[in-house]
């Protein structure tokens, strides 16, 4: 089976497999304010090999007003969308966006929950293997066709677990969003501000570099330890706005050698649609 990449790997050696039986590339390009934009772009130009999966359409269930803007999709649908685009529980996955591995993670995460440890982001995306001169086709693959058999992990905390947590102060809830909409200012795409009360903030862009790459393992490690304060990997919940930046922020945790922290997945767009859930403001 050869080596295993589990977390980041590079362009160079995605290079060096492409046609690989045993690779499956993933492009999960998206704008939230163009859900089609990742579409266009990979008709347009896309990783030898590379299948396209939508955020929305894929990466995501059906919202129904109270789970969230991009709520877990069904482990059986998204589990036959792999096979269909030849991924089995053999393949060394690689996931790929245009964002710093916004979206990317998010898939990222969706695999490792469905039990599949061989998958990592592509470091630097597509506009790292643009730069490097790599290339592109607009050719679409003809994936053959597999099962992928989903054995999902218990790494999903709910929105009582969280609300009970309020009191019993047993999690570590860390929040990816930018320190304005944390803080409750600017807040654009949920229809109210502020955050969980007693959660603390770690923005995902902090996790690059200048470059749109994840910044060396001993600088996150060193970060997330000083954000911990004590608490223990396993105690950590990751939220977001959606539960998508939430799995930036997990992926730098695998990256810096911390390791089990869960995810809630409904994150604030889900906290946030029920009037009685209280609400943290740090408006300056």
């Amino acid at each position: 089976m050869g080596v295993s990449y589990k977390t980041l790997v590079s362009s160079a050696i995605v290079a060096d497999h492409l046609g690989d039986r045993g690779w499956s590339v993933l492009d999960c390009r998206h704008q939230l304010a163009d859900p089609e934009a990742g579409a266009r772009a990979y008709v347009a130009g896309h990783l030898p090999g590379a299948s396209f999966l939508h955020l929305d359409r894929h990466l995501s269930g059906a919202m129904n007003g109270s789970n969230g803007r991009h709520p877990l999709p069904d482990p059986l649908v998204l589990a036959a969308r792999l096979g269909a685009a030849g991924v089995s529980r053999e393949s060394q996955v690689v996931v790929y966006d245009d964002s710093g591995g916004m979206i990317a993670a998010r898939l990222w995460w969706l695999l490792r929950w469905l039990g599949h440890d061989r998958v990592a982001v592509l470091d630097g995306g597509i506009g790292r293997w643009v730069k490097e001169g790599r290339p592109l086709l607009t050719e679409l693959p003809e994936a053959a066709a597999t099962v992928f058999e989903a054995s999902p992990r218990d790494w999903v905390v709910s929105t009582q677990e969280v609300l009970a947590d309020i009191y019993e102060a047993q999690l570590c809830l860390i929040d990816a969003r930018s320190a304005d909409r944390f803080r409750g200012e600017n807040e654009t795409l949920d229809p109210v501000g502020g955050h969980i009360p007693g959660a603390r903030n770690r923005f995902f862009g902090d996790n690059l570099d200048a470059d749109g790459c994840f910044r060396p393992a001993s600088e996150l490690r060193r970060e997330f330890l000083a954000l911990l304060a004590g608490c223990a990997p396993q105690q950590v919940v990751m939220s977001c706005g959606s539960g998508v930046t939430a799995c930036h922020n997990l992926l730098a945790m695998e990256v810096a050698g911390l390791y089990q922290a869960r995810l809630y997945a409904g994150s604030w767009s889900e906290w946030c649609s029920d009037p009685a859930r209280p609400v943290a403001c740090q408006v300056s």
